[in-house]
């Protein structure tokens, strides 16, 4: 990629070396994560796939990696003003149990509309947390403002070579864990964790393949990588708001634009199929940007080399989050069908509309019946279903057999 990019700019680099002292600075803070197979992976692959397990890592994502080694390289006098971060959840949490355990002050920045257990958890940690806009680039803007008018040091969630260092130490644990990988695939959003490990990846194996992930609704790297600087997408959105960011850090965008390889996007039904089969399959709770690298194995199988390891960023999923999830997860791989259907309001006619679905081995989840609305006919009743089902297959079965039995379908 590095034709494409303008590497003019006067950012730092980040070197194997610090991220080797990151690794040391984080002995005994961070732990290094497990590193599992996965068997449906791989046979869909057609090559072993691993799964790098950050969802895992103290405070359920990698983020406390970056934020520790960050507040860790401060001064006495910068400790003493405190810091603030502006984050969707994630990065608040690593700062927040970070400043705790270094003995600093924090104030964390969230977007209003940011996961209820994300807040507690930062609050729990130690931070004091202020709700301010909608998206992190607005809450970032706040958070800088703080940290101009209080003296507080302003820990950017990416954007900053301690931070990248610090991210960087889980590209040195997979090569540690599996040193014959031939791909490692990384969910970005201001690409922090991605240079990172780029950068200890390709010091030591320039060979392995770096893919990047991001959410097709909040991808700003393939526009910003093709105009040879970080470029901003207008109002980002996905469901995977740990990386839902506008706009790429000048210096993880260098990072990326010389050491990556290729960076991709998913969709929202590829990345809910992926959080579901990270739960039934692999038995881990990852929330969506977490599950982004599984996504984009599930997208395009074919075209990964293997040893494949994908890194599941973060597992800081709101529980109606992931309910909506996972039935959206469910209906995209065809194992959940939502209908509606007319009958003939009379005694008995839902009884027998019941017992024609047991027939079709279809399980009940919802069912709603209603039998006054402007739209039915005097004689009429409208019902609506929420099904478990088989697969693709049995949905077209299940439809079919209604429409067979007389049943008005209306999808």
């Amino acid at each position: 990629m590095s034709a494409m990019s303008d590497l003019s700019a006067p950012y730092p680099a980040v070197t194997l070396d610090q991220v080797r002292h990151a690794q040391k600075t984080l002995s005994g803070v961070a732990r290094v994560t497990a590193l599992e197979g996965s068997r449906f992976l791989s046979g869909l692959v057609g090559a072993p796939v691993h799964l790098k397990c950050e969802n895992l890592q103290r405070t359920g994502s990698f983020k406390i990696r970056g934020a520790y080694v960050r507040i860790a390289g401060l001064s006495a006098e910068e400790r003493a003003a405190g810091v603030v971060t502006a984050s969707a959840g994630n990065h608040a949490q690593g700062v927040a149990l970070a400043a705790a355990l270094l003995g600093v002050r924090s104030t964390v920045f969230m977007p209003q509309g940011a996961p209820l257990p994300k807040v507690a958890a930062t609050r729990e940690y130690g931070a004091e947390v202020r709700l301010y806009g909608q998206i992190v680039d607005e809450t970032m803007r706040a958070a800088r403002e703080y940290a101009d008018r209080t003296g507080a040091v302003f820990v950017h969630p990416f954007d900053h070579p301690d931070v990248i260092a610090g991210q960087g130490t889980v590209g040195l644990e997979i090569l540690e864990q599996c040193p014959e990988a031939g791909t490692i695939v990384v969910g970005v959003g201001g690409g922090g964790l991605v240079a990172g490990i780029a950068v200890a990846v390709k010091s030591l194996r320039p060979d392995v393949r770096i893919v990047g992930v991001q959410a097709a609704g909040a991808a700003a790297y393939p526009p910003s990588l093709a105009a040879g600087h970080p470029v901003s997408v207008g109002a980002p959105t996905t469901m995977a708001d740990g990386i839902k960011v506008g706009r790429p850090g000048d210096v993880p965008f260098r990072i990326v634009a010389e050491l990556v390889d290729e960076v991709r996007t998913v969709s929202e039904d590829e990345l809910s199929s992926a959080l579901l089969l990270c739960l039934e399959r692999a038995k881990l709770v990852v929330e969506p940007a977490g599950a982004s690298p599984v996504a984009a194995l599930l997208a395009d199988p074919g075209s990964f080399r293997g040893p494949v390891v994908a890194v599941l960023s973060g597992g800081n999923v709101d529980p109606l989050l992931l309910q909506r999830i996972l039935r959206h997860g469910m209906a995209a791989a065809g194992r959940y069908l939502s209908l509606r259907l007319r009958l003939t309001d009379r005694p008995g006619a839902l009884a027998a509309l019941l017992e024609l679905l047991s027939e079709t081995d279809a399980n009940v989840v919802d069912i709603s019946h209603v039998r006054t609305d402007p739209r039915l006919g005097l004689t009429e009743a409208e019902v609506e279903l929420h099904l478990e089902t088989k697969g693709t297959a049995h949905c077209a079965e299940v439809g079919a057999i209604l429409r067979d039995a007389g049943y008005r379908v209306m999808g």
